[in-house]
């Protein structure tokens, strides 16, 4: 029973989480040559339900880059976002705290949805979200990645600075009664929920043995690997929005810390494959990058959640974060569209460089660099953080001296 309580019902340690996830996703690497990523494959549903329409995409240029050979059944990159809902949904299930889950504004389903769409069409602009484009980018030694980090605290700042305003925040709900609604409470505490969830724990691990049997082991280690990160970011609470966010409104510096740690463990293990033989994956360094950072940082913080906090809290039933989801695959697709319709390719990416910095610097050099820029980062959160605390009680102690003097 206390072994259940540590693993299901109580949240684990984000460094613990993060670091796992780093280690994990270098594995994934060395196993598979790609990347734990997602926002490629919600662009390719994306064009998938164009099709469905009608409307012929062969021919569109973003859609070529990305492939769209298959469905996500068929593929590596949708059996990861497949497993990382999957995965988070049985850990939910177990810990029976799954219940369905609507904002009591409802002005808040709408300005989610417009930033999952200025989310979706930044992280396709940059060619990747905070996993591609960060977490798993910087192991990679793609200093596209690094402009692309800079960037997304740039826009969460700005985005910080949207949902501060009264006109964002709306009236406050000053409805009377219970916090949780009586059939919450009951679906909360349903004993259904743990047996649905190692049933499907059971399901699944039959679909991976399957995949292993039939021949298709890329596909099996795809599952495997989404579902562990998907276990990861739902036990760990792994959001990318709150490491940026947290940062200027609170100075809570503990996820960003942690993602800091997690890449450092990232890096090393990548480095030791890319230095037998595998194939880094370098992404293109322009103002697209930079730009692409700018408003998925925005979007997120509209959107209050990036990818990964998306994905585990949309299984945990709250439907604000289906409808971030919606709002993604729609800024996605607007971004095929635009990528050569409206010259977006020609503008901002054409003729900008791949810069891989093992080839620029060198490996060993690039190793240190990378692990000491991370170092870094980290070292600048915890000033944050500190800096922040300090401020913070100085204003206390001033007010409350104010206040004092005020009295006398």
């Amino acid at each position: 029973m206390n072994l259940y309580q540590k693993i299901f019902k109580d949240y684990w340690n984000p460094f613990i989480a993060i670091s796992i996830a780093g280690l994990a996703s270098a594995l994934y690497f060395g196993l598979t040559g790609t990347v734990w990523a997602v926002t490629g494959e919600f662009t390719r549903i994306g064009g998938h339900l164009l099709q469905l329409a009608g409307v012929d995409v062969t021919d569109w240029a973003y859609f070529q880059l990305v492939g769209m050979e298959g469905s996500p059944l068929q593929r590596t990159d949708g059996w990861i976002v497949i497993g990382m809902l999957l995965g988070a949904l049985i850990t939910v299930l177990i810990s029976n705290s799954f219940q369905f889950r609507l904002p009591k504004q409802k002005r808040r389903l709408i300005q989610g949805f417009a930033g999952g769409i200025i989310a979706g069409f930044g992280a396709r602009l940059a060619l990747g979200c905070n996993l591609a484009a960060f977490f798993t980018g910087v192991p990679q030694f793609s200093f596209h990645a690094w402009i692309f980090m800079v960037a997304t605290a740039i826009g969460t700042y700005f985005g910080v600075k949207v949902i501060n305003t009264k006109w964002w925040r709306g009236k406050p709900n000053m409805s009377k009664g219970a916090l949780r609604p009586a059939n919450m409470e009951k679906m909360a505490n349903s004993k259904l929920q743990p047996i649905i969830g190692y049933g499907m724990a059971a399901a699944y691990a039959v679909l991976v043995a399957y995949f292993f049997i039939a021949g298709k082991p890329l596909l099996a280690i795809a599952c495997i690997a989404g579902a562990l990160f998907g276990i990861l970011i739902e036990r760990g609470q792994i959001c990318f929005t709150s490491a940026f966010r947290d940062l200027w409104i609170s100075g809570r510096a503990v996820m960003a810390k942690a993602i800091a740690a997690g890449m450092m463990f990232s890096v090393i293990v990548t480095f030791f494959y890319i230095q037998n033989g595998a194939v880094s994956i370098i992404k293109i360094a322009a103002p697209s990058t930079l730009i692409g950072g700018i408003l998925f940082g925005f979007g997120i913080v509209l959107a209050g959640g990036c990818e990964t906090g998306m994905m585990y809290r949309a299984m945990e039933g709250q439907i604000l974060f289906w409808v971030v989801g919606a709002g993604n695959i729609v800024g996605a697709t607007v971004l095929a569209y635009g990528w050569d319709h409206l010259g977006i390719f020609r503008t901002l990416v054409e003729g900008w460089p791949k810069v891989n910095l093992i080839e620029a610097w060198g490996p060993i050099p690039a190793l240190i660099g990378t692990m000491a820029m991370l170092a870094g980062w980290y070292l600048l959160a915890d000033w944050r953080e500190k800096k922040f605390r300090y401020t913070s009680g100085k204003n206390i102690e001033d007010a409350s001296l104010a206040t004092q003097t005020k009295e006398a």
